[in-house]
């Protein structure tokens, strides 16, 4: 195999953002362009096919097999006893051939009011060849990350649901290997998912029957990740706050459609802009191995901390608060519960990470069998490592849900 310089740039800047500081964030923004960063990045990435389709949301659409990263209380109304899905998507497609998320899920409504669910995430980063400071090759290697998720979901009314959910988080990106003098090991970090959703049949429209539903979901509440071993440098996971509704419309007895609208904000603390000398160099603390801070707030703190913090500690203000939020509208149409048609869009400020696309999507359902596909279209000149990639999952649904 050849040396994969690439997929090392990728992962060095994409994933070890732990390892030091980066040098914009003490010095300075440019621009405003002040992106927050977390470790485990893969996290975030829809897994699902049909998701992927109405522009990565999902707090309030119908409940499917996947529900489990967008919101598992969706559980407790799925309209089948179990179901089993696995999706794939490719990451980075254009550049190396290797790199790719699987997602496999599974749910079980064990009577009308609890339901359980279990997922696993594995994301491979390909084969790499890792090398010393002269070249000299260090062996092989196949990074990668998974999750493995349990979750409980129960009906608290007849429109009301909670669930609980617990991760296990390993990251392994390095073997071990030494990094600028730096011994490294895999991070491993415990989690947790709180979500509450809500849906309800209601007569807004006088000829037309309709359900409106709204979703929250607080995910990835837990410890931060250290990729080495004298646990010096510790990052926030993404924890992510997400709300959305949902309104479906049902046309006639075949036909239906719905709209929604997902809101998104990193529940982590942003990063501040570090005061600097004549030189441009940021100004130490004496005594401390920190730099002073000219705007914004300390991020070295605890992750309840960073949680709260996240909603007040921008440089910029309340403005900037404003543009950490992002968004993913999709609308879905149904013929008679068989083949649907999926289209939504993706919103990020560009201050915050600039990514703003399109999707496409499509389903089919037969029996016990579905298949949903969707396809991502950039509208700005950055690049996405989903562009021109074909993302599709598989899944089984079993039985009717208890009444």
């Amino acid at each position: 195999m050849k040396i994969r310089i690439l997929s090392v740039a990728v992962l060095v800047t994409f994933f070890l953002t732990g390892l030091a500081q980066n040098y914009n964030n003490l010095s300075g923004q440019g621009d405003g362009i002040n992106v927050i960063t977390t470790a485990v990045p893969f996290l975030m990435i829809g897994p699902d096919a049909r998701a992927g389709g109405l522009g990565d949301g999902g707090a309030a659409s119908s409940a499917d097999v996947f529900s489990q990263h967008w919101n598992p209380a969706k559980y407790a109304f799925n309209e089948h006893k179990h179901g089993f899905g696995v999706a794939y998507t490719p990451w980075l497609r254009n550049l190396v051939p290797d790199i790719n998320l699987a997602y496999v899920s599974y749910f079980n409504r064990l009577n009308k009011m609890n339901a359980i669910a279990f997922s696993l995430r594995y994301f491979s980063l390909g084969e790499i060849q890792f090398t010393d400071e002269t070249g000299q090759s260090l062996g092989y290697f196949k990074p990668n990350e998974f999750a493995f998720d349990a979750g409980y979901s129960r009906l608290l009314s007849d429109n009301f649901s909670l669930a609980i959910t617990g991760r296990f988080i390993y990251s392994n990106l390095t073997q071990g290997q030494t990094v600028q003098g730096v011994e490294t090991t895999a991070g491993i970090s415990i989690a947790a998912d709180i979500g509450l959703y809500w849906q309800k049949e209601v007569n807004w429209f006088k000829s037309i029957d309709a359900e409106f539903a709204w979703g929250v979901l607080v995910s990835n509440i837990g410890n931060k990740m250290s990729y080495t071993k004298s646990n010096i440098q510790r990052d926030f996971i993404p924890t992510n706050f997400r709300i959305g509704p949902r309104l479906t419309l049902f046309i006639d007895d075949y036909n239906k459609i719905s709209f929604q609208i997902d809101i998104n904000k990193l529940q982590v603390p942003t990063p501040p802009i570090y005061a600097t000398d004549s030189s441009g160099n940021p100004i130490p603390i004496p005594g401390s191995d920190k730099y002073e801070i000219e705007a914004g707030m300390d991020p070295d703190v605890s992750p309840i901390r960073g949680m709260i913090q996240s909603w007040y500690d921008a440089p910029g203000g309340f403005s900037e608060e404003l543009r950490e939020f992002n968004l993913a509208i999709g609308t879905e149409y149904w013929y008679n519960n068989i083949f649907a048609i999926r289209a939504g869009y993706f919103w990020e400020d560009r201050s915050k990470g600039n990514r703003k696309y399109v999707t496409l999507g499509v389903g089919l359902r037969y029996n016990v069998f579905g298949l949903d596909f969707s396809y991502l279209i950039p509208t700005t000149r950055l690049e996405n490592p989903l562009q021109n990639t074909l993302r599709f999952a598989l899944i089984f649904n079993f039985g009717e849900a208890p009444k």
